[in-house]
């Protein structure tokens, strides 16, 4: 199921709306009929999110844009009730890069701030810059304190914000991107804890979905390049399968069904002549039999689009493209000729043993023999 609308493209890159952002515009319309009472401002605040999100999607475009200068695609920018997100491929290795893909966002709302601003100043409407009225007041100066609040809010140094990026871009350029995340995500939870504090006892259930928000992006972004870190160096030959089973075309899914049940694993190559012609998933199985029977070929049900990656790829990179493709496991070749499996299940493994191992050593080197 989609859980988002498409409603426009930039330069390539799709604009899409999350269902949630519903739950917002009703928010909204309530609280002003509370407030008002009349259908007139109930309109007028749901009509106001317009040139909000506009400047939303500007701030996210500015990220897109400037990681399209370093060879970047961004696959969309979704919002959501609490702002936007654009999903770049991947973030810049380069902390400079980054660091100006960072600042884009913020720098945005910093250049429409400035703009209204010289625009309200010719114009002569302001009588004073902080009485803000939301509703019925000067739709420019209200314009004008959006982008510099989603500026100076964007630069606070908590990840998923810009301003995460920014401090571990800067402290990546003096040490490894695997610390440099760990102590940015680190001030991103403590920020995140504050925000909770201030929400709860401030009443305030907005800034407690921020800060909810804000501890989940840190402790993804810092999970995220620890696994990258780890897998960055190993070849895909240290974490496939080289014992598994295959089959051939004509076999019957009951023999497919005898080595899951065994416990071998989830999917099984199918060969013919000594080359990979498919993949019988778990998926591709169970609804095998369901339409079929047991008797029936693997040839018939199994899929036929699959991912091959060569033994000495890079484990990162592979899982990247599982990832993207959006598969669970993929056929290992070396020298065009089938050598294991790759599955998302292994690497977890892989990645759970290491980190039992790594544990180990921490453990041990703060253990100081007797002399």
């Amino acid at each position: 199921m989609r859980w988002a609308w498409k409603i426009g493209v930039v330069r390539g890159i799709e604009i899409d709306i999350h269902f949630s952002f519903l739950l917002l515009v009703a928010w909204v319309a309530v609280g002003a009929y509370a407030t008002r009472g009349s259908a007139f401002d109930i309109l007028s605040s749901v009509l106001f999110l317009i040139p909000l999100f506009a400047i939303i999607v500007l701030h996210e475009l500015g990220h897109a844009l400037t990681a399209q200068r370093f060879g970047i695609q961004t696959r969309n920018i979704t919002l959501y009730p609490i702002g936007g997100v654009a999903r770049l491929e991947r973030m810049p290795d380069d902390p400079r890069q980054e660091l100006l893909v960072a600042l884009a966002g913020p720098a945005v709302n910093v250049v429409l701030a400035a703009l209204l601003y010289v625009i309200l100043l010719l114009t002569g409407g302001v009588q004073s810059w902080t009485n803000i009225h939301w509703l019925d007041g000067n739709l420019l100066l209200n314009l004008f304190w959006i982008n510099v609040t989603l500026a100076a809010f964007n630069l606070l140094p908590a990840f998923p914000m810009d301003g995460g990026r920014v401090l571990r871009a800067l402290l990546a350029a003096r040490m490894g991107a695997d610390q440099a995340t760990q102590i940015a995500a680190a001030v991103g939870k403590s920020m995140a804890f504050l925000f909770g504090v201030l929400g709860f006892f401030g009443h305030n259930p907005f800034l407690l979905l921020i800060a909810l928000f804000v501890w989940m992006g840190a402790a993804q972004e810092a999970s995220l390049v620890h696994v990258k870190s780890v897998l960055g160096s190993i070849p895909v030959s240290h974490l496939m399968m080289s014992e598994f089973h295959t089959l051939s075309p004509a076999d019957p899914l009951r023999i497919a069904v005898h080595h899951l049940l065994a416990g071998y694993h989830l999917d099984f190559p199918v060969v013919s002549s000594g080359a990979v012609v498919g993949m019988l998933t778990r998926h591709n199985l169970v609804d095998g039999l369901s339409r079929f029977g047991e008797e029936i070929p693997a040839e018939k049900v199994m899929s036929r689009d699959f991912l091959t990656v060569d033994a000495s790829e890079s484990a990162e990179v592979a899982i990247a493209r599982l990832q993207e493709q959006g598969q669970r496991s993929a056929v290992v070749e070396s020298n065009r000729q089938l050598v294991g499996l790759l599955s998302l299940e292994n690497i977890g493994e892989f990645l759970l043993i290491r980190g039992a191992l790594d544990q180990r050593k921490r453990r041990t080197r703060t253990v100081f023999p007797l002399l």
